[in-house]
């Protein structure tokens, strides 16, 4: 499936100096494609293009030599070099022909059965250069092209949409007057805005107003409205004088329609209610008591998440701004989308506490309001409850009843306890892939429990921590997850309906029982409570991909990245979730948002290398490749898809040394991949046999009935088939697909079947083979069966010559 955007690159074998031209361009898209059933995908996609190449502007421009033809997957992009009212005139033939007419009142027009097609269409015109993609065929890419997307984009069903410049060429001519139907400028893609005019008529397109500019209208009236209420309420917090309040009206419009900067390839709009909570410095005498201060911020930052109506940065993005070094708080506040930004300090000695903050306005470096906390230990254990609530005030987010009780309420009476779980939390706030790290965090929890058996949040966040730990494989044995279980059973017990208990109950059914609707069942009850918590975010985002809800995925995903947008671990689920849905140039976005944070990060690099190839661009993927900073197993995969097969056996020969056990099993793999293919035979045996052995040793740490077991035997499985032992490769194969079958994980278990294809081609047997192959191109997975990738891997040599393997991998024409 080619990229949607249209912007098809060159090949490094071929770099000509191409002319720009001005295209009129129509494209065209199939509603709701992706939740269609594969079969029906392909009956709609053959009857748009049937019903497009009986139009009479198609035909005409074809037999000119005057069109251009894009397939998108789900749909197409038609590149006109005839006349500004081609791709109109074509628009109105294909509108007509699949009976997309009024009424479109929604329940009456859906039962009457008029449209087993449903399209929308955007037309613009604009610069287009030629290319020649990596199949050696003319092609075309430019801003005309994704501009037509952009366009479209913004419509719903049986909306016709042209850029603004478009619709003035026409309105040249009386008879396209009665048509157009201006909307106004709508944000797109990346924060560009365009021009945007509704085509229709009686008979064609659509003429309500499309959902996303509705949307966009109420959201910027119902701005304007609270901007209004925060101006007078803020100033006067401040100032308190009613002539200052008038005269600041101009900077708080300001306030209010602030941008992000384009610094980041993700640009979102800074809301005025948004707040990111710096570290707090450590002022104690005794430095052990630095976990104090980290635990008081933890705490603070899930008491405000509690508050719907407020915007909060997650604790992994602030962390980066830590104490000890200059900080320009105006930058930061743009670099994390807020307005406004909490520095401050915590002083501990023996049972004394202060807590100095300050809620300062980012733009203006003006100081909203400064307080200091003088607490007991016992009495500081409603404090972050009452900062909270404080601060809220001050940005001027409304709390509901249950959202103040929710925030002020005590966690426990014990301070003993309480001592011992902020430090549980100090330790939780690090990597989740760092045992001592996360087994520091279990002990602080149990601790806390044990000094304080009613104290429920304790239980809930050491059950999270024990489940955690079992699905990483940091402790995968039994015991740890029945542990998880009894401390859920504990918070059960205590208080069923807690958010955090929820959380916890969905992390087990997730991570322990793999019942991945119940989980997400708890943990949309959890985020009803905790609207700004990225941590249910992400676990609803994570679980909706392992359900093939790819949409509702994706937008979760979004919200913690928008929440946590220096969290490199989050950007990149969101980056793997558009790989899964092909969606390859959002994927890139997110790589270049990666890099913008850290331009070293190894993941990013290889996202974006990945996607660049997945796309046919080789020119781009190979610089990407030449970043020192790229890891082995993508410059090792470059090199492999470019048939350098010794440079492969160096890269990742020499990268060994630098991985772990189970790392290498999957080098060695690659490594006998690249002997096979450069027909060094003794050696090709000599790593398989290494793969093999290292597979078996890592089954045997493995829970058994765990997403990672059923990953190790389909592994297993790839390096049997490089050894020839048909028998054993096809056995584990099988295992890893029973294991986790894709009608069950749609996320995860395409990739069993994918090493399934990949053992049949190995073993040089077609027939089985490439039917997998058919079914996985055209299934959402973040797997690299994709037209590009196999026309480039040498892992499917074996059967490239098959007649249906070389249909499988040709794109499809209109």
């Amino acid at each position: 499936m080619l990229d949607p955007s249209g912007a098809i690159r060159m090949s490094s074998e071929d770099k000509p100096d191409r002319q720009l031209e001005i295209a009129h361009v129509l494209f065209v898209d199939i509603v709701r494609y992706s939740n269609l059933p594969i079969n029906r995908q392909s009956e709609l996609l053959q009857q748009l293009n049937q019903i497009v190449r009986a139009t009479e502007q198609f035909r005409r421009a074809e037999a000119a030599d005057k069109l251009v033809r894009l397939p998108t997957g789900d749909g197409m992009a038609l590149a006109f070099f005839t006349s500004p009212d081609a791709p109109v005139k074509c628009a109105i033939e294909i509108s007509k022909a699949v009976g997309q007419a009024l009424p479109f009142a929604g329940e009456e027009w859906q039962q009457a059965g008029a449209l087993a097609l449903q399209l929308r269409m955007g037309i613009n015109s604009g610069p287009v250069s030629g290319v020649t993609d990596v199949n050696d065929r003319s092609n075309v890419a430019g801003a005309g092209i994704n501009m037509a997307q952009r366009v479209m984009d913004c419509g719903d069903t049986g909306h016709i949409l042209l850029a603004k410049r478009v619709a003035d060429d026409l309105g040249q001519y009386e008879e396209w007057q009665p048509y157009l139907h201006e909307l106004g400028a709508v944000e797109v893609k990346h924060g560009v805005r365009v021009e945007v005019v509704n085509f229709y008529d009686d008979e064609v397109g659509n003429p309500e107003l499309p959902k996303k500019i509705k949307r966009a209208r109420e959201e910027q009236s119902a701005l304007d409205h609270r901007a209004s209420r925060i101006a007078t309420r803020k100033r006067s917090l401040i100032i308190g004088i009613p002539l200052l309040v008038v005269a600041g009206i101009t900077g708080t419009w300001l306030l209010s329609h602030r941008v992000a900067p384009k610094s980041s390839a993700i640009a979102v709009s800074i809301p005025d209610k948004s707040i990111a909570v710096l570290p707090l410095d450590n002022l104690s005498e005794e430095k052990a008591n630095a976990f104090f201060a980290d635990g008081i911020q933890e705490e603070l930052l899930s008491s405000l998440a509690k508050i719907k109506d407020l915007k909060v940065i997650s604790r992994t993005s602030v962390m980066q701004y830590k104490t000890g070094i200059t900080r320009n708080l105006k930058e930061i506040a743009q670099q994390l989308g807020v307005s406004n930004v909490i520095e401050g300090s915590v002083r501990r000695s023996g049972n004394h506490i202060r807590v100095s903050v300050q809620l300062i306005d980012a733009l203006t470096d003006r100081h909203i309001w400064v307080q200091d906390y003088d607490r007991t230990m016992a009495d500081s254990l409603a404090l972050q409850g009452e900062l909270a609530t404080e601060i809220a005030a001050g940005v001027g987010a409304t709390l509901s009843p249950q959202e103040k009780a929710r925030v002020e309420a005590k966690p426990t009476n014990n301070t003993a306890a309480y001592d011992a779980y902020l430090r549980g939390r100090a330790f939780a706030a690090g990597s989740p892939f760092d045992k001592p790290t996360v087994d520091g965090a279990i002990h602080s929890y149990q601790e806390a429990v044990k000094l304080e058996p009613t104290f429920v949040l304790a239980w809930a966040r050491l059950s999270s921590v024990q489940s955690n730990s079992y699905w990483l494989g940091l402790d995968p044995s039994p015991a740890r997850l029945a542990a998880a279980k009894d401390s859920l059973d504990h918070a059960l017990a205590l208080d069923a309906n807690l958010p955090e208990t929820h959380l916890a109950l969905g992390y087990y059914r997730y991570y322990g029982e793999r019942d991945f609707n119940g989980a997400l069942a708890e943990f949309q009850l959890a985020e009803k409570n905790l609207p700004n918590n990225v941590d249910v975010l992400a676990a609803m985002g994570l679980i909706q991909r392992r359900l093939g809800h790819w949409d509702e995925a994706i937008a979760a995903l979004r919200r913690t990245v928008e929440l946590d947008p220096r969290n490199i671990t989050f950007a990149s689920a969101l980056a793997l979730t558009y790989v899964a849905v092909r969606h390859f140039s959002d994927a890139l976005v997110i790589a270049d948002h990666i890099l913008t944070v850290d331009p070293t990060n190894a993941s990013g690099i290889g996202i974006k290398t990945f996607n660049l190839l997945a796309m046919g661009d080789l020119e781009a993927a190979e610089a990407m490749v030449a970043n020192p900073h790229t890891d082995v197993e993508a410059r090792g995969y470059y090199a492999m898809i470019k048939r350098r097969y010794a440079e492969v056996v160096d890269i990742l020969g020499k990268g060994l040394n630098d991985k772990s056990d189970r790392e290498k099993a999957g080098l060695f793999l690659d490594i006998g991949l690249a002997q096979q293919r450069a027909g060094n035979v003794a050696a090709a045996r000599a790593a398989y046999q290494q793969a093999a052995q290292e597979f078996q040793r890592e089954l045997g740490k493995a829970a058994p009935d765990a997403g990672p077991a059923a990953e190790l035997h389909s592994n297993l499985g790839v390096a049997y088939a490089g050894l020839g032992d048909a028998a054993s490769a096809v056995a584990e194969g099988q295992k890893g697909m029973v294991m986790q079958p894709s009608s069950e994980d749609p996320f995860e278990g395409p990739g069993r079947e994918a090493a399934m294809a990949k053992i049949y081609a190995l073993l040089g047997d077609a027939d089985h083979a490439i039917p997998i192959l058919k079914r996985l191109v055209q299934t959402s997975a973040p797997t690299e069966i994709v037209p590009a990738l196999l026309r480039l891997d040498p892992i499917w040599d074996s059967i490239r010559n098959d007649p249906r393997f070389q249909e499988l991998v040709t794109e499809k024409k209109p």
